[in-house]
């Protein structure tokens, strides 16, 4: 063999073998989402409106006014009575909130759902190469990570996260945390832990703006396993496509949408603004913008900047024209030309409408979100896996189909990501949703005990508004006497 054959053949073999290499370190880097387990409490953590009567009963900073509308509100809010709040909230202690409870409550939640997925994923703890946990409303000494360490005796070698403050898109924030910690780590395997704390955090005072979370949150939570060795892709469910996050805090503004503070009287709670929405709709509106490239097929993206561009010389040249007719229709992007499904996260029925509008989505795509909402509340970062559950438990989800999951978080943030379903998805033993899936979807939403209660409270008349609280938790302890 001459030297120039040789130099050859030793050039072919190192590109052959850069090649390979540069093709194995790409295929390593695709995250899949192995499993995920949501977590539902046990019944009698169940928050009926017998339960929310006593509560609204009990504090003493109430009139007759405020009890009016947070019923109203929770009607609006198509919420049922089969939600989950901690056990101190049932046992009336909110009042007087000890760190067991807030330790106790998340507890509860961890080792059942981690439990549950490692023995349905036929997983060991000691093969977990990284853990990310975020709670935003509760942090403890030592973290809420270490704990889980600790329990499942984990490897001194993992890697840990503990998040706290991202509000309700923490579960995408912990996905994208796990992506890139996965692009150093070969065959590597992650578990993100998402929930909230309610023990510690039940608002006493008067302040609407901060009764809110009260009404809409409520206790949950989800463990999720992802991977990127590619020997496991025949078990995943997801392949983690791609992943976007906006962050628009530099708005002082936005910053305030969504705060944990203190009313005039010295309550703690969450205030959440009246212009959240328009918070939500700048954000979201950002976010696509950078993700809408990469989910739509160019001819779609070419359909709508022809029609933009067609729409903006009509404008300019006949704004009356432009305003009086239906002609913006024409203009929206179809994202159903590259996603199958919508999981939007359950935050609040003006949350799933929004979105719903600005994407041009059907009572169809809707549905998740509204039933999620309907049977768990709002469980905030976890809450976007529980609507995913709910597709997965309606068999909607079929190999190749994605999903556009998108969340909204104090700060103020969007996040989105996009799943591809890697094999087609069955109702499994474990589901939240397997007991009641067959009871949805649920047409009439707004019909619950709390639209009764409601209905008896405005039947009173505007004289029973200067009713002090003892007055009202007289009149509310004779409903319920009737009642039963």
């Amino acid at each position: 063999m001459d030297l120039l054959t040789f130099a050859c053949i030793s050039c072919i073999c190192v590109v052959s073998l850069i090649v390979k290499y540069m093709m194995r370190t790409s295929h390593d880097q695709t995250c899949y989402v192995l499993n995920y387990q949501c977590y539902k409490p046990t019944d009698d953590r169940k928050l009926n409106a017998d339960i929310g009567g006593n509560i609204i009963i009990r504090n003493k900073n109430l009139d007759l006014d405020d009890a009016k509308f947070m019923l109203k509100t929770l009607v609006r809010s198509k919420i049922s009575e089969e939600t989950y709040v901690s056990r101190n909230i049932i046992e009336a202690r909110e009042d007087s909130t000890f760190l067991s409870d807030a330790i106790g409550e998340l507890d509860e939640f961890f080792f059942d759902a981690i439990g549950k997925l490692l023995n349905n994923s036929h997983m060991s703890p000691s093969q977990i190469d990284v853990l990310v946990v975020n709670v935003s409303m509760f942090s403890s000494v030592p973290s809420l990570a270490a704990r889980i360490i600790n329990h499942y005796k984990m490897r001194d070698d993992i890697k840990v996260y503990n998040l706290s403050g991202m509000g309700c898109s923490a579960s995408i924030v912990s996905m994208g945390i796990v992506k890139d910690v996965l692009k150093s780590m070969k065959n590597g395997l992650a578990m993100v832990v998402s929930s909230e704390s309610i023990a510690p955090n039940w608002y006493r005072g008067r302040d609407k703006s901060m009764m809110i979370p009260n009404l809409l949150f409520r206790s949950g939570g989800c463990a999720i396993l992802l991977t990127n060795n590619p020997n496991l892709r025949d078990k995943a469910k997801f392949k983690l496509n791609y992943l976007v996050r906006v962050h628009i805090g530099s708005d002082d503004e936005a910053y305030k949408y969504a705060m944990k503070m203190d009313d005039e009287n010295g309550n703690a709670g969450v205030h959440i603004s009246k212009s959240l929405p328009e918070a939500a709709a700048k954000a979201f509106s950002m976010n696509l913008k950078r993700l809408i490239p990469k989910i739509l097929p160019l001819q779609e993206l070419l359909r709508f900047a022809i029609a933009s561009s067609i729409s903006n010389v009509m404008n300019h040249y006949d704004k009356q024209t432009i305003k009086n007719s239906n002609s913006s229709s024409t203009v929206k992007i179809n994202f159903k030309s590259g996603v199958d499904h919508f999981c939007i996260h359950p935050g609040g029925t003006a949350v799933i409408n929004g979105v719903g509008n600005s994407m041009g989505l059907n009572e169809h795509d809707l549905e998740p979100a509204r039933m999620a909402l309907r049977r768990f509340g709002n469980t905030s970062a976890s809450g976007i896996w529980y609507v995913l559950g709910y597709m997965e438990a309606k068999r909607r989800l079929k190999k190749g189909e994605k999903v556009l999951i998108a969340g909204f978080g104090a700060g103020f943030k969007c996040n989105t990501c996009v799943l591809e379903v890697v094999r087609d998805l069955d109702l499994e033993e474990q589901s939240v949703w397997k007991d009641c899936i067959g009871e949805y979807p649920i047409n009439d939403l707004a019909s619950n005990a709390f639209g009764e209660v409601y209905k008896w409270l405005e039947s009173l008349g505007e004289d029973y508004l200067s009713f002090n609280a003892d007055n009202l938790q007289k009149l509310m302890r004779e409903y319920y006497k009737e009642k039963n």
